[in-house]
C-alpha cells in the first residue's frame, strides 16, 4: 500500500501534478514476516473458508468431502481389511454391529469393502482433476493470450483430442499400459477431458487480454507469466473451479464404470468391483440382497453430490466485495483510514 501525501508545492486550486505529490511507502513496509504470513492466511485460507462456510450448501458439501477424507485415512486403520469368508454370507444390514452393513456372497464385510476402496478413489480422483485442470489452464491461457503461432498448435492438440472418443482412446491406453497405479488411472482417465476445458478458457482469455489493466501489466514490462498468474488466471478461477468439480465426478463415474465392465486391471477394493461382483451375485434377484448394490451405489452418489454442493460456493470465493467482507483487516490500515477521514489531506492509494 502506498500513502500519497501533498508537498509545499501542491497549488492551491487542488490541481496536484504527479511530480507535486511526495509518494512514501506505507506502514506496510515495517511488516514483519510473522504479519506477512498472517496476512497470507487471512487472504488465502481463512476467508475462502468463511466465504464456503457461510454457505449452507457448500458447507455440507465441505462435510461430506471431510468425511470420505476421513474414511480414506482414518477408517483404512479402523476397519479390519476384508477377505474372502471372514465371516457367514449374506449377513444383512444392521444384525450384527460387528458387520454393519452386512457380509457378501463371499463372506466379505462390506463396510470394509467400502472403506479400504476410498484412498484409491480419492488418488484417482485428485490425480485425474488436478491433471486435466492444470493442463487445460495451462494451454488455454497461453494460446488465448499470445496467439500467432502458439495459438495454432495449441488448438490443433485440443482439437485432435476432442475429436478423438474418449471412451475408446480409454480402453486402448489402458490395455497397452495395464495401470494398477491408481494416479495413473485417474490421468490416464482424464486424458482426454482437458481439451474442451482450454478451447473455453482460451475464448475467454480473448475477451480480458486486450483489457486496459492487462495492457498497462504489459506496458510496464511485466512478464508474460506474471500478467497470466496475477492478472487473467484469477478472473477465470470460478469458472476454473467448477470445471475442476466437473473433471473430478468424470473421473469417479468413469473409473467405476470401467472397472464395472473389467476394463481396467481388477483389483478388490474399488466399487466398480464391489458393484460387478453384485451383479453377478444373488443381490439382483433378490429385495433382501439388495443392499450389497444399493450401499456401493451410495457411496458413489454421495461424494459426488458433496462436490457438486462444494462447486456452489466457488463463485462467492473470488467475488472481491465478499472476500473484502471476510478478510480481516490489519491495524495500521484501520489507523491510516481514520487518520485520512479526520485530517482530510493524506490520499491512500492501493489495489
Amino acid at each position: 500500500m502506498i500513502r500519497v501525501r501533498p508537498t509545499e508545492q501542491l497549488q492551491v486550486d487542488g490541481n496536484a501534478r504527479l511530480e507535486d505529490l511526495d509518494l512514501t511507502e506505507a506502514a506496510g513496509s515495517d511488516e514483519t514476516r510473522w504479519d506477512r504470513y498472517r496476512r497470507y492466511y487471512d487472504e488465502y485460507v481463512r476467508a475462502p473458508f468463511l466465504i464456503l462456510w457461510g454457505d449452507w450448501r457448500s458447507r455440507v458439501g465441505m462435510v461430506i468431502l471431510l468425511l470420505y477424507l476421513l474414511m480414506g485415512t482414518v477408517g483404512v486403520m479402523l476397519v479390519e481389511v476384508p477377505y474372502t469368508n471372514q465371516a457367514e454370507r449374506w449377513i444383512l444390514p444392521f444384525q450384527n454391529m460387528q458387520y454393519p452393513l452386512g457380509t457378501t456372497d463371499t463372506g466379505q464385510d462390506l463396510l470394509g469393502l467400502i472403506v479400504h476402496s476410498t484412498p484409491q478413489m480419492l488418488i484417482m480422483i485428485g490425480a485425474g482433476s488436478v491433471f486435466s485442470t492444470v493442463l487445460a489452464t495451462v494451454v488455454g491461457t497461453v494460446a488465448g493470450y499470445k496467439g500467432g503461432t502458439f495459438d495454432r498448435v495449441l488448438m490443433i492438440a485440443a482439437d485432435t483430442m476432442i475429436a478423438i472418443p474418449g471412451l475408446a482412446l480409454i480402453i486402448v491406453v489402458a490395455a497397452v499400459l495395464e495401470p494398477r497405479n491408481p494416479a495413473v488411472v485417474g490421468v490416464i482417465l482424464s486424458s482426454h477431458v482437458w481439451a474442451g476445458l482450454a478451447r473455453s478458457l482460451r475464448s475467454e482469455v480473448l475477451t480480458v487480454r486486450d483489457d486496459s489493466y492487462v495492457e498497462a501489466s504489459r506496458i510496464m514490462g511485466i512478464s508474460t507469466p506474471a500478467i497470466l498468474a496475477k492478472e487473467i488466471i484469477p478472473n477465470l478461477m470460478p469458472y476454473i473451479l467448477i470445471n475442476f468439480v466437473n473433471s473430478a465426478r468424470n473421473v469417479i463415474f468413469s473409473s467405476v464404470g470401467l472397472y464395472f465392465l473389467g476394463v481396467l486391471p481388477y483389483t478388490n477394493f474399488n466399487w466398480g468391483v464391489v458393484l460387478n461382483n453384485a451383479y453377478n451375485s444373488a443381490a439382483l434377484y433378490r429385495v433382501d440382497l439388495v443392499y450389497y448394490i444399493i450401499f456401493p451405489l451410495a457411496a458413489i452418489v454421495l461424494i459426488s453430490f458433496g462436490l457438486i454442493l462444494l462447486s456452489q460456493g466457488f463463485d462467492r470465493i473470488f467475488n472481491p466485495q465478499i472476500r473484502a467482507k471476510h478478510a480481516e483487516t490489519g491495524s495500521d490500515a484501520t489507523a491510516v483510514d481514520e487518520s485520512d477521514e479526520s485530517t482530510g489531506n493524506n490520499v491512500t492509494v492501493g489495489q
